[in-house]
């Protein structure tokens, strides 16, 4: 059997697991590029995995990595994650990203076509499935009305000053926080601050969140004609707070200060004091959370479909939530397309793929088969 050869870029919080799980599949031959060699390691006690130590901010070794390679994961930090798509989109690579870029993937569209590549774009959990899932139910009902998301990775066990531990990469968490939040009301797109409009929520397997404004619709502004739609971030109550004072005094500024003769980006010593505060130390759990509510008409009925999920930190394998509910959707992706079953050429966001009765059961399968469950309830209003 001729095995498919993928290459995760990136083996951090969510890339290593990504790498590991596709490496326990027979089909597959799985190399793993990082600049960090601390990173690598992660994947090196795995012996079928090939581990190369690159600079993935080097476009043209992006290109060198991925020639020989069938299908690329891209798990890289945001503020590379579009430079890098673009790398692999003009090799000529089918690839799956999970990158939290802040730019536009439908300007690689024509250049994704003309290259004959297929690439599933924001394929995490949110976005990523939390887009599948709107998508699949707005295909399903006559009419959609509204479409609202609710989304957090936090630390299982609260602790202060934050109450919360960076699930992912930090600097994306910065992201949640500073990039403006878009989400469309009555047919109009509304841009309102990130952290804006808390809302006090009790979810299935966890109480007492506050959600806030952040900009996770994505690609389902333009793709999807919903009239009202809002994806809100999950913390635990008073973390808004703490963040706001921060991002307002300035301390996530981009532009560089003058400090005894010295030139330094405020966001960047914010990170070096928050990201040791924020990382998770050996023992310590997390827990995903998530809810996708979507209402509609269907044969002249008022309906609402909510989708639930509540994942913890798998003891067993000590992969954490964030990983597993991010990069188990991705490497469901990669299973999806490697097995003929989703082949759309273009920029493919996963709303495309919910269209597609058969390719939401196999991922849902995929993520359940790994114990990551989505619990759907129907019911009329």
């Amino acid at each position: 059997m001729n095995k498919k050869k993928i290459i995760v870029l990136g083996s951090g919080l969510v890339g290593a697991p990504m790498a590991l799980d596709l490496a326990k599949d027979a089909r597959f031959e799985v190399t793993v590029a990082d600049i960090s060699n601390d990173s690598l390691a992660k994947c090196a006690a795995d012996r079928s995995i090939r581990t190369i130590q690159a600079d993935l901010s080097d476009a043209a070794r992006v290109q060198e990595l991925v020639a020989g390679q069938d299908l690329a994961l891209n798990a890289v930090p945001g503020f590379l994650g579009f430079q890098t798509l673009k790398a692999v989109i003009s090799a000529g690579k089918d690839v799956v990203d999970i990158a939290f870029f802040a730019e536009d993937p439908f300007l690689l569209d024509e250049l994704a076509r003309k290259q004959g590549v297929t690439a599933i774009v924001d394929c995490g959990v949110a976005p990523g499935m939390s887009n599948l899932l709107v998508g699949h139910v707005r295909h399903q009902l006559d009419k959609t009305h509204a479409a609202l998301i609710y989304v957090g990775g936090l630390p299982e066990l609260r602790v202060w000053p934050y109450e919360y531990k960076a699930v992912f990469s930090p600097s994306d968490v910065i992201e949640e926080y500073v990039r403006p939040a878009r989400y469309v009301e009555n047919g109009k797109l509304v841009v309102r601050p990130a952290l804006s409009d808390p809302e006090y929520l009790n979810l299935p397997g966890v109480s007492s969140l506050v959600a806030f404004n952040s900009d996770g619709l994505r690609t389902l502004v333009r793709t999807l004609d919903i009239p009202n739609m809002k994806e809100k971030t999950l913390r635990y109550p008073g973390h808004i707070e703490k963040i706001a004072v921060l991002r307002e005094t300035g301390f996530f500024g981009q532009e560089p200060i003058e400090i005894h003769g010295a030139r330094v980006r405020p966001i960047d010593l914010t990170a070096k004091l928050l990201f040791p505060i924020w990382k998770l130390q050996p023992g310590e759990t997390d827990i995903t959370v998530m809810q996708v509510v979507v209402e509609g008409e269907k044969d002249g009925r008022r309906v609402r479909h909510a989708y639930d999920l509540f994942d913890r930190f798998d003891t067993a394998s000590g992969v954490h939530s964030m990983a597993r509910t991010t990069g188990y959707t991705a490497t469901a992706a990669v299973r999806l397309h490697a097995g003929g079953l989703y082949g759309r050429k273009g920029i493919i966001p996963p709303e495309y793929v919910g269209e597609e009765p058969a390719c939401v059961e196999f991922m849902l399968k995929e993520l359940a088969d790994r114990g990551v469950i989505y619990r759907h309830k129907i019911e009329q209003i």
